[in-house]
């Protein structure tokens, strides 16, 4: 057969045609996408809660001028330790002293009265057996010596009042403690407002008191919880467990561990909470009264606990839920119950086991069914852990 020149061309045209579709047929697919992936955290995590408090001395005593005058001398350096009994303050005593020695003199007065009554008495006692005086005279001269008895009495007792005002005015530390400014200074009037009363302020700091409200529901958890350990709830006592710790206003965790004191009688009706006092050792003095510190409350510890990042958990109208990469390195949504943040991490109780793979990055890149290249990553927590 001959061939013409059209022939031929449209016989170039098809093998070119068949070339093309052949390398079209072995191009190779595109990889799957890398997507960096983390197994899930499992370990015991603690449920804790931070509740503002603030914080007070073990004891603080106000030191008040019980009488007035004039400050005559302040004997202690502020913001210093001081002794039980040691003298802090001196007021003006000369008015006293003369009220000691009025008072003195009346006494005197009434003994002397009472000695000569005491001694008519005698007389009078011998003459009414004989019927030398009348029943009447001896009665008269029983009730004169009964009435400078009393008199002697409350001359006493007023002496005795008077030298207790003088002795107020040498002002004495009531306890060891930490005494701070004074407000008053010498030769001042004080004792009477609007001078000042309450002088100084004395605080023991050895240990420290921390006061903090719960909500009624925080409450309730917590006693709930304490009825769940222990059968015997009448005769549980807080300090039996020291499950506090306080986060001071820079951030960092306070040393020493506390323990819960009371809970109030009630609730606030007010404001739906109830009062809470503990206590935490002090032995190097760093809490001081008037400052604020976060207590942190342990509820309970959730054992094997599984943890995942929260940038890893989509949040939808309430429903949470991860990119789960199985073990043919295929994707899938996953709805989980997500209870506690705890730091940057989600406490995960529903939804996930402990072998299991999250996509970490690259979650809008992702979808249920996609097939990826999984790189194994580990995930860097930013916040650091307290407690």
């Amino acid at each position: 057969m001959r061939l013409t020149t059209n022939h031929l061309r449209y016989y170039l045209i098809g093998l070119l045609l068949v070339v093309f579709s052949c390398k079209e047929q072995v191009a190779p697919t595109a990889p799957p996408p890398q997507i960096q992936v983390m197994q899930v955290i499992q370990r015991d995590v603690p449920l804790q809660r931070d509740f503002v408090g603030q914080i007070y001395g073990l004891q603080d005593i106000p030191i008040r001028a019980r009488v007035e005058g004039y400050l005559k001398g302040i004997h202690f350096e502020e913001g210093r330790p001081v002794k039980k009994g040691q003298l802090l303050y001196t007021i003006d005593s000369q008015p006293f002293e003369a009220d000691v020695a009025s008072m003195d003199n009346k006494v005197a007065e009434a003994y002397t009265y009472l000695v000569n009554a005491e001694s008519e008495l005698e007389r009078y006692k011998p003459l009414a057996e004989i019927n030398a005086v009348s029943k009447s005279d001896l009665d008269r001269t029983q009730a004169s010596r009964d009435a400078a008895e009393a008199s002697w009495r409350a001359a006493k007792a007023n002496l005795e009042m008077a030298q207790i005002n003088l002795s107020y005015c040498s002002i004495k530390s009531p306890i060891n403690g930490l005494i701070g400014k004074t407000s008053a200074r010498q030769g001042e009037f004080v004792g009477r407002d609007p001078n000042p009363v309450i002088l100084n302020e004395v605080s023991r700091v050895d240990s420290i008191r921390i006061e903090f409200f719960l909500t009624e529901s925080d409450f309730l958890a917590i006693y709930r919880e304490i009825l769940a350990e222990h059968e015997d709830s009448a005769s549980y006592s807080p300090k039996q467990g020291e499950n506090l710790s306080l986060i001071l206003a820079d951030g960092s965790v306070y040393g020493e561990r506390g323990h819960v004191e009371f809970a109030d009688r009630n609730v606030d009706a007010s404001t739906g909470s109830i009062l809470i006092q503990a206590s935490f050792p002090n032995p190097r003095g760093l809490l001081r009264p008037g400052m604020f510190a976060r207590v942190r409350v342990d509820f309970e510890t959730v054992k094997n606990g599984i943890l995942v990042p929260q940038r890893c958990v989509k949040e939808l109208q309430g429903q949470h839920s991860v990119f789960v990469v199985d073990s043919d390195n295929t994707v899938k949504e996953q709805q989980v119950t997500a209870t506690n943040k705890i730091n940057d991490l989600w406490l995960i109780t529903e939804g996930l086991e402990a072998d299991d793979r999250i996509v970490l990055d690259g979650m809008q890149k992702v979808a249920t069914g996609m097939k990826v290249t999984p790189v194994n990553a580990v995930y860097q927590s930013q916040i650091k852990e307290q407690g």
